[in-house]
């Protein structure tokens, strides 16, 4: 039983990161807002953003009642998570340092997932447009773009995106030994 618990728990704060993450990644690349996947994205996410933004107006380009949003669910979902598995809440700092790599990894992932689906899309239907196309080309170019100077294409052949993906999955190998070095440090005091 617990074990539905931690999946449901989990399901539950990873799409909830993912509506607010997106919201605030399509702020950063400056996405088409008339487009109807990120009016959906804007009114998913409005109900805790507006309340935000009466108290923490944007820093610049930084829409900071997003990255707010984006801080308290991940601290949430770490302190919940531990709770159902029975471990207690953590301590201030582990608490924010497991939040901080909950995120890196949250975004890593969604970015692997993103590139992965523009870089098959860009192959069986290159020169198409759809709502969807537009969003990927939007949060994938800033990415892919300076790869591309880097690393030409190879006979007419784009490999931005693969360098990109096996760049992601080295990262999110790091940050998975980083999480398990301090879950061990900082459950194993716990008990």
């Amino acid at each position: 039983m617990q074990e539905v618990l931690i999946f449901l728990v989990d399901t539950f704060f990873s799409l909830l990161f993912i509506v607010f993450l997106l919201r605030l990644l399509l702020q950063w690349a400056r996405a088409d807002f008339r487009n109807p996947l990120t009016q959906a994205v804007v009114k998913l996410s409005n109900w805790l953003i507006m309340p935000l933004r009466r108290a923490l107006p944007p820093i610049g380009r930084v829409d900071t009642a997003s990255v707010v949003a984006l801080l308290v669910i991940s601290l949430a979902k770490v302190g919940a998570l531990a709770l159902v598995r029975g471990l207690g809440v953590p301590g201030p700092l582990p608490w924010l340092l497991l939040a901080f790599i909950e995120i890196a990894t949250s975004i890593l992932w969604l970015y692997f997932i993103v590139i992965f689906v523009y870089g098959f899309l860009g192959m069986i239907s290159p020169g198409t447009y759809s709502p969807a196309l537009s969003i990927l080309q939007s949060l994938c170019e800033p990415v892919l773009r300076p790869i591309r100077r880097t690393i030409p294409a190879i006979a007419g052949l784009d490999l931005s995106a693969l360098w990109a993906l096996i760049s992601i999955q080295v990262l999110l190998i790091l940050l998975r030994q980083l999480q398990s070095v301090l879950n061990s440090s900082l459950f194993s005091t716990v008990s």
